[in-house]
């Protein structure tokens, strides 16, 4: 054993392999070609002198051997953190690493939140990762950041959730869509005509569907489109209806093609939070982070966007 001299670079690439059961998927994540994943990999199997990785399926998994390796390289970079938060505390927030996970929805108020704190503190490195729900969930459970931007938490996990915005959920449709000419929908006839949904996994999609089935209603998805952008877009081309937080929407949803439908029981009041697991100690880049958020909250809520105007579309037209 004395003899092992693996490098930390295979180690983090081990991780990510074992973690996300792919050489594809960890050559994705750590922006390397799969053939210097294969490579390192090999190397480490060469090193170790026993198999570390075998294919079940479609998957990548470790060999038990692996599973003992996978735990102390966790360990070690476990360790290794914590040496950084060390040094972060003694050179105060001089120099530091702030690692945040955001659901694809916030990345619209996100970079608002980032730009004065990355002024105000230009020695740190701001690691940030967009996915959606169901992502950022599987880095809560592996405890890959400092802090998450999301609106649901899920409840399976020990995690300190701290709300610091609304996120109302509204209802679109084309511009010109009959139901744009109404002054009041009953919830019933959205969940009638078919939406436009993201895909499942999505924060936005199940906070829907939870607002649907409270109401005794079934969400019907007409379409699945995988971004924000890509729904609003098909909204205004008329290929159906959506629900959608309001943060998705400029200032005139008219000049998109688009109109907030004054749907009964619309917006769905919903909040975003900045997650952490219970009993991880921040380090300073996360601390200064979440009291840069704290402050600006009265601010943020003040201005969270409500219903927007609805296009005006004379009748008969």
């Amino acid at each position: 054993m004395s003899n092992l001299r693996p490098t930390l670079h295979q180690l983090r690439v081990f991780e990510a392999v074992a973690r996300l059961g792919s050489y594809t998927r960890a050559a994705e994540e750590l922006h390397l070609t799969q053939p210097t994943i294969s490579v390192q990999m090999r190397e480490l199997a060469d090193t170790v002198g026993l198999p570390l990785l075998e294919t079940r399926g479609r998957h990548t998994l470790p060999t038990p051997v692996g599973e003992a390796l996978l735990a102390a390289a966790r360990g070690m970079f476990d360790q290794w953190a914590a040496f950084e938060m060390l040094v972060s505390q003694t050179r105060g927030l001089q120099r530091g690493r702030l690692r945040l996970a955001a659901v694809t929805t916030a990345e619209y108020f996100l970079p608002g939140l980032l730009a004065p704190y990355a002024q105000a503190h230009p020695g740190i490195e701001v690691q940030l990762v967009v996915e959606n729900r169901d992502a950022i969930v599987r880095r809560l459970e592996l405890d890959q950041d400092d802090l998450a931007v999301m609106m649901l938490p899920p409840d399976h996990l020990p995690l300190a959730a701290e709300p610091f915005m609304d996120n109302p959920l509204v209802a679109l449709a084309p511009a010109d869509h009959p139901l744009a000419r109404e002054r009041r929908i009953p919830l019933a006839a959205l969940a009638g005509e078919g939406l436009l949904v993201r895909e499942r996994g999505s924060g936005t999609r199940m906070a829907t569907e939870e607002h649907f089935a409270a109401h005794g209603l079934r969400l019907r998805a007409r379409m699945e489109l995988g971004s924000n952008e890509a729904i609003k877009h098909a909204v205004a081309a008329g290929l159906g209806l959506a629900v959608l937080s309001a943060y998705t929407l400029g200032p005139d949803p008219a000049r998109e093609g688009l109109a907030v439908l004054p749907v009964e029981g619309l917006p769905i009041r919903r909040e975003w939070r900045l997650v952490h697991r219970e009993g991880r100690v921040l380090s300073p880049a996360a601390q200064a982070f979440l009291a840069a958020v704290r402050s600006a909250a009265p601010r943020l809520r003040a201005r969270a966007p409500g219903p927007a105007p609805r296009a005006r579309t004379p009748r008969g037209s």
